[in-house]
């Protein structure tokens, strides 16, 4: 079973803003712009609404500041372009903000970045920055109670940084091929994202070798996420990479193996079984507990076993792995195994394994009697 790994596609719409209309007199020197003439109210509240659009627009970016060279502050747009080799240093307002970046950043460690949280601000530093620090940074206020927080939805920042390198016009990645799983009832996302968002990024499939046709509508190109297909079919499977170019050669992003994944949604498909139905004193026994399910659907296993309120020791090895099933399909197999290294009479009884995914769980038993 094939099938696709789905991100969310978010759409970042920035208002425009036309040019006021001539004057038929030089203004002067801080002369209100939207003054009324012959008190026409109309043109007034055209205005006005849109500058109300403008500022409900801007309203989630206030507390998030670029701080610029001589102490300057700037608000950050939508989006953002630097070139790579740049340090930014970015201000968040509150006495308890939490940041989001680039998720690579704290999966290495990076010691470039540096988070600082200080009496009426936050501050996040990034030095020298790479194209593949490219990508979303963003803030928030937390409000807790106790030792509960959450986030506070009216008081955010976000921002999308380009950071552009003509050597690296794709944001590098720390493998050379990833696996995009196709599922007809999600969006999936091929994430050949771009560090300079003016580049033109097409599609190519490697057999047979052509050119992937995007109409802008079922399949199209999010510079901040890659080509995103909205209705993924069995057709689209395959080998394919991205090509960007601006001014000289083309470059050529690593592969994507897309595979198509169809299987049906609900709480996980479990067996159960044990070594042996019966077992006699000092055996070892073993209880595993099987699901098939989707490539990207992560399951969890719990045990109820009879020596488990009395303690006795048993040992249990969760693991997954991917198979293909033929025709283009790919099927998760996930497992937990329990074993009892030693078998008395206190292990007699039932084993239950509890398998939970995103849509519920399951309960499936087995007994082992003594012989």
């Amino acid at each position: 079973i094939n099938f696709f790994l789905i991100s969310n596609i978010a759409f970042f719409i920035l208002p425009v803003i036309g040019q006021p209309a001539k004057s038929k007199r030089p203004k002067e020197p801080g002369e209100n712009k939207i003054k009324p003439v012959n008190k026409k109210v109309k043109p007034k509240n055209a205005k006005m609404k849109e500058r109300e659009s403008v500022d409900s627009s801007l309203k989630s970016q206030s507390i998030l500041t670029q701080v610029m060279d001589k102490g300057h502050f700037q608000k950050l747009a939508a989006t953002l372009s630097l070139a790579a080799g740049q340090s930014i240093e970015l201000r968040c307002k509150g006495s308890n903000v939490t940041w989001s970046y680039p998720s690579y950043l704290d999966t290495f460690k990076d010691s470039r970045l540096s988070i600082k949280q200080l009496d009426r601000h936050s501050q996040l530093i990034l030095a020298n920055s790479t194209a593949a620090d490219t990508g979303e940074y963003s803030c928030w206020l937390q409000l807790c109670n106790g030792n509960k927080c959450r986030k506070d939805e009216t008081k955010t920042g976000s921002t999308y940084i380009f950071f552009t390198d003509k050597e690296e016009l794709f944001v590098p990645t720390p493998s050379y091929f990833e696996i995009v799983y196709l599922n007809p009832d999600k969006p999936a996302v091929i994430p050949c994202r771009v560090t300079t968002p003016s580049a033109k990024v097409t599609l190519h499939r490697e057999f047979p070798a052509e050119e992937i046709e995007t109409d802008g509508t079922d399949i199209f190109y999010d510079a901040k996420k890659g080509f995103v297909f909205q209705h993924p079919t069995f057709d689209h499977k395959g080998i394919v990479y991205c090509k960007a170019e601006t001014q000289g050669a083309p470059q050529i992003s690593i592969k994507y193996h897309l595979l198509y994944v169809e299987v049906p949604k609900g709480p996980p498909s479990t067996t159960i079984v044990a070594s042996s139905g019966r077992a006699g004193l000092s055996d070892g026994v073993h209880v595993v507990c099987t699901v098939l399910g989707e490539p990207d659907v992560d399951v969890s296993f719990r045990w109820q076993y009879p020596g488990q309120e009395s303690g006795r020791p048993v040992i249990i090895q969760n693991f997954w792995r991917l198979i293909n099933r033929g025709i283009g399909h790919t099927t998760r197999i996930s497992k937990s195994v329990l074993l009892v290294e030693d078998f008395e009479d206190a292990d007699v009884g039932n084993y239950v394994c509890i398998a939970q995914n995103l849509q519920g769980e399951t309960t499936v038993a087995t007994k082992v009697e003594l012989k």
